[in-house]
């Protein structure tokens, strides 16, 4: 089995404003071609079977750059993959998805921490847009192995 860890691309920087969150920061132009770059690379390679996506925008629209090679993958809005949020509980949550080929959109720092679990060692900083591609028979800390990055 197969788990795709992908930060989102370039988004607009943080807004000091009372009107302005965090959860509302969209990719920027070239953000959102580093999400095309890296959907394009991947799909070329493999062959995802659902997606996992935070529920902050920068995160859905780097999903949606699959959907110019691949629409009817089943997606799933996962509220707990947001950059503040644990890696355990996401990771135990991950372990119960029926998938062979999980490709999961979210954000540093989340996605080091799951990254770092999978793998047993440290957490290590994701590129904008980069994936990284897991290989294990079950999802659990300690039990995967890197078998790829893919950078924009």
């Amino acid at each position: 089995m197969q788990l795709i860890l992908m930060r989102h691309g370039e988004a607009e920087a943080p807004m000091d404003s009372s009107l302005h969150s965090d959860a509302s920061r969209v990719l920027t132009g070239r953000g959102q071609q580093q999400a095309a770059s890296t959907a394009q690379q991947l799909i070329q390679r493999y062959q995802p079977d659902l997606f996992v996506v935070s529920p902050l925008i920068r995160a859905q629209q780097t999903r949606q750059a699959f959907d110019a090679y691949c629409t009817d993958i089943p997606v799933i809005i996962y509220p707990h993959i947001k950059p503040d949020d644990k890696a355990v509980p996401a990771l135990d949550w991950l372990s119960q998805l029926d998938a062979k080929c999980i490709v999961v959109v979210c954000h540093m720092n989340i996605v080091a921490y799951l990254g770092g679990l999978l793998v047993g060692e440290s957490p290590r900083s994701f590129e904008l847009a980069e994936a990284r591609v897991y290989e294990q028979a079950v999802i659990a800390p300690g039990l995967s192995v890197e078998q790829a990055r893919l950078v924009p």
